[in-house]
């Protein structure tokens, strides 16, 4: 299981170390990132307090992930998108009264820097106010924000072939985008970035092109006859993937193009920054922050993809050593990976977090 978990904690911590990164200059111009960070634009951490604080996508993901593993202990596979449901309206609760839960099945609630105010997406506070959340068949508004993305991020992590059927990734993923984000690029685009996601840790042979390639293929077999919007999603990957093979432009042009500010053209950007640097993490982080878009959302999204492609021993030291919430994200990220690949009795250790919900000591 060592190269797989090692997939799994670079994919969790690598979109924590994307998202912080971006997180001071989201939404800026690139305009206002050269005036403030000088003529490259920011080239690391811009840490506060000494630290690198993460956002949202961060915390979305984790909570989602938590919630996922809390309906696979209590033996609910039919239920994984109440769970979610359940996290999320945590989530968002904390995000009104950050102090201590009283009680909460999600142990991750419990942890100050993954349950303070850093919503990066007001939408999702809106929507997840109501009392029944959307569905892909009866949205509950048209939002294509790319906030609820990092919940796909946690479906592909949670994917197991010997007890989910590939297709069940892309139906869990658009599930659980649709509760808040009821526009279907939105849900669509996370359905792809799952299986492209899923189809890294499970099958890493194949080129990040390839999987890019192959989850949009299965998007569109899936959903594509009852979501027409599934070809403007595809487009866009299909563009990003043509201008990574390009020489046209340079890669700083290139992210301004792509217009990185809604779910599918913030996969999109991630998907190219890939691409440009499929071997160099730090390269690729750069690319994914300095634009004039949603840096952190792209950040993040690039960061959990080369993370899962490269594994967690290639990050570089430096990314990790401020950044928030490491040791958790690392124990959240095994977790998955063990119960991902397993099904059966757990230990002591997992009952303190799956059954109690508590955080390890």
């Amino acid at each position: 299981m060592g190269d797989k978990q090692s997939a799994y904690q670079g994919c969790l911590l690598g979109l924590a170390v994307g998202d912080a990164m971006g997180l001071p200059v989201d939404k800026k111009t690139w305009e206002e990132i050269c005036e403030e960070y000088g003529p490259n634009g920011l080239l690391g951490y811009d840490l506060r307090n000494g630290s690198a604080e993460v956002s949202s996508h961060t915390q979305i993901a984790a909570y989602v992930g938590n919630a996922l593993l809390v309906a696979l202990t209590r033996g609910r596979p039919g239920a994984y998108v109440q769970y979610i449901t359940m996290a999320l309206k945590e989530w968002a609760k904390r995000q009104h009264f950050p102090r201590d839960p009283d009680k909460s099945p999600f142990w991750v609630s419990q942890l100050p820097e993954l349950r303070k105010r850093a919503c990066m997406d007001a939408r999702m506070l809106d929507a997840l106010r109501a009392e029944t959340l959307g569905e892909t068949e009866h949205a509950i508004n048209n939002a294509i924000s790319p906030g609820s993305l990092p919940s796909a991020v946690a479906v592909a992590l949670f994917y197991n072939p010997k007890r989910m059927e590939p297709s069940e990734v892309g139906t869990l993923a658009a599930n659980a985008l649709a509760l808040t984000h009821g526009n279907p690029e939105t849900f669509l685009s996370g359905v792809v970035l799952a299986y492209a996601l899923a189809g890294i840790i499970q099958q890493p042979e194949y080129s990040l092109e390839d999987q890019f390639r192959h989850a949009c293929s299965a998007m569109q077999a899936q959903f594509g006859f009852r979501f027409p919007q599934g070809d403007l999603v595809e487009q866009r990957i299909m563009r990003a993937i043509d201008l990574a093979n390009s020489q046209q432009f340079t890669p700083r042009d290139c992210m301004e193009r792509l217009d990185c500010r809604t779910a599918p053209s913030c996969v999109a950007g991630a998907f190219y920054a890939c691409l440009k640097y499929p071997e160099d993490f730090d390269s690729a982080m750069i690319l994914a922050v300095n634009h004039s878009g949603s840096s952190a959302a792209v950040g993040a999204l690039t960061g959990a993809i080369l993370g899962a492609k490269m594994g967690e021993d290639t990050l570089p030291d430096f990314y990790l050593e401020s950044l928030e919430a490491v040791e958790h994200l690392e124990q959240l990220a095994t977790d998955l990976a063990v119960g991902s690949m397993t099904t059966g009795l757990f230990n002591d250790d997992w009952d303190h977090r799956y059954v109690q919900g508590l955080p390890s000591c």
